[in-house]
């Protein structure tokens, strides 16, 4: 394959689709709490939901890997990125941001109004995000809000009813967001304090990883919470399980300082949480 391709797919992630899965997760909780609460399912809405979180998530990384340019030279982790290392050009960068641009709003077409006016607005944030490592003490809170938020336009596709489960799985989310950047942070966070790049790592210091322990537990109550509140059938509680040794093994890592296979972890926590939300579909049909 060309190397500039392949360069170009760096850029993107698409290489590292972990990120991919961080943010289809949470989307597809949403649309499965719609379709939940509306009996309703309409296959289409997955295929955007799929589409967009890979689009989106790539232009995420072009915008934050542009912004951070000169900084990730400066990260072990990050100094072989296209731009860090000068495979790729900036103009070249921001061309291919365009492009996906492009067709992530292309993808709009086949939604409702409601959905176009949520992508747009935090589709602003999400290009704001890269900046908030400069001003923010806690990006991550940042963070969590605009990827998190992937939950709620992917519910608007199925539903214009807001509910209160909504409002709990969007908070729920946000704080599992917070907890696994934080575990990712934790990675970096000796090269950050050099560059004067904030993360909740630094902020929370020696609690940080208490503080993405409780979050994690929040995300797992909120889940919980929906369950009653919805009336979920027995097969959903089945994932509590499962996500219980999750936790366990995510410490047994911890105390190795094994941050970055800590927050790859929350790639199988997506997976159960959306088989339990899956179940209730099951049970429902």
């Amino acid at each position: 394959m060309n190397k500039k391709i392949i360069s170009f797919i760096e850029l993107a992630r698409l290489d590292k689709p972990i990120g991919i899965y961080l943010l289809l997760w949470p989307s597809l909780l949403g649309l499965l709490l719609a379709a939940i609460q509306s009996e309703t399912i309409d296959f289409i809405n997955y295929l955007i939901v799929i589409i967009g979180s890979i689009l989106v998530r790539s232009c995420g990384c072009v915008i934050n890997d542009i912004s951070d340019s000169k900084i990730d030279k400066q990260v072990s982790r990050t100094l072989n990125r296209p731009l860090a290392n000068g495979s790729i050009s900036i103009i070249e960068a921001w061309l291919f941001f365009i492009l996906l641009g492009i067709l992530s709003t292309s993808l709009l077409i086949f939604t409702n109004s409601l959905t176009v006016k949520i992508s747009i607005f935090f589709a602003l944030l999400i290009m704001l995000y890269p900046l908030t490592k400069r001003f923010l003490k806690a990006p991550q809170f940042f963070l969590g809000i605009t990827f998190g938020s992937g939950s709620l336009i992917a519910y608007s596709l199925q539903s214009s009813v807001f509910s209160i489960s909504l409002a709990i799985l969007y908070l729920g989310i946000i704080a599992w967001i917070i907890s696994f950047d934080t575990y990712y942070a934790l990675e970096d966070k000796d090269d950050d304090l050099k560059i004067n790049i904030n993360s909740t790592a630094i902020l929370w210091g020696d609690d940080a990883i208490k503080y993405a322990q409780i979050l994690q537990i929040f995300f797992y109550v909120s889940l919980f919470l929906i369950a009653v509140i919805n009336e979920f059938s027995l097969y959903f509680y089945s994932v509590f399980g499962g996500l219980l040794i999750l936790f366990i093994h995510q410490t047994k890592l911890i105390k190795e300082n094994k941050f970055i296979k800590c927050f790859k972890i929350n790639n199988w926590i997506g997976i159960l949480a959306v088989l339990g939300f899956s179940f209730q579909i099951f049970y429902l049909s």
